[in-house]
């Protein structure tokens, strides 16, 4: 294990829990550290990437950012997983709808993440790896989204370098099955593999592609807990 702090997380080891809860916005985690952890301490301010540590139903749990897009939570998940010894990252973020039963406010469990990310090269397989969440932690996901009441979707997910598209060719999605659009789960599913830990996305629809539903930026931030409620029953 390397020495921390690491240059992107001004930690010590032992900071941080074994389970964090990520949201790619950090406004997002200060959210969830306010609303669901007792005695939160700021472990992280690094580039405005705010992490809380503090106690759940008596749990150690964190909560921490991790921006926007593969590279960067490619980045925190690493050297979360290789340098401070956590196990577990769930992380809790907004997602395009591109399913007809899939509209703003319900939940999408990425049990599978495809991409057009490149991010997996660097592994030299000699084919295509299948970045896809631990099982038991989406099966949890599943039986709280139905304990709480919640609507929501397990399945596939695309995941995409671009937010700003030329071509975005969601018909060939939508004719895969893939229920929506979001920006990190392949990067976080396979540091997860490599790493020999644990990993599950949980997204809100923000917008629906196919009817044009949308929200504001500050719905998104304030109004999105349900994904919070399931992850944090999952510590």
């Amino acid at each position: 294990m390397a020495q921390t702090p690491t240059p992107h997380i001004g930690a010590q080891l032992g900071d941080i829990a074994e389970t964090v809860i990520m949201a790619g916005d950090p406004l997002r985690a200060k959210l969830m550290a306010e609303k669901f952890l007792d005695n939160p301490v700021q472990f992280n301010n690094v580039r405005g990437m705010l992490g809380f540590t503090g106690t759940h139903k008596g749990k150690r749990v964190s909560v921490m950012g991790h921006g926007m897009g593969i590279p960067s939570i490619g980045i925190y998940s690493y050297e979360l997983y290789n340098f401070y010894g956590v196990k577990t990252i769930i992380r809790v973020g907004s997602a395009g709808s591109i399913h007809p039963d899939l509209h703003i406010g319900d939940l999408a469990i990425a049990m599978g993440a495809c991409t057009n990310s490149n991010y997996a090269a660097q592994y030299e397989l000699p084919g295509t790896f299948a970045p896809i969440a631990d099982f038991d932690l989406c099966r949890r996901a599943a039986e709280a989204c139905e304990h709480f009441g919640y609507h929501y979707k397990v399945g596939n997910v695309f995941s995409s370098d671009t937010f700003y598209t030329e071509n975005p060719h969601n018909d060939k999605w939508i004719n895969m099955g893939v229920m929506c659009v979001e920006m990190e789960a392949p990067a976080l599913y396979m540091n997860a593999a490599r790493s020999g830990n644990k990993a599950l996305v949980i997204c809100t629809i923000s917008d629906n592609i196919l009817t044009g539903e949308v929200t504001t930026a500050e719905e998104r931030q304030n109004n999105f807990t349900h994904m919070m409620d399931v992850a944090f029953s999952l510590v």
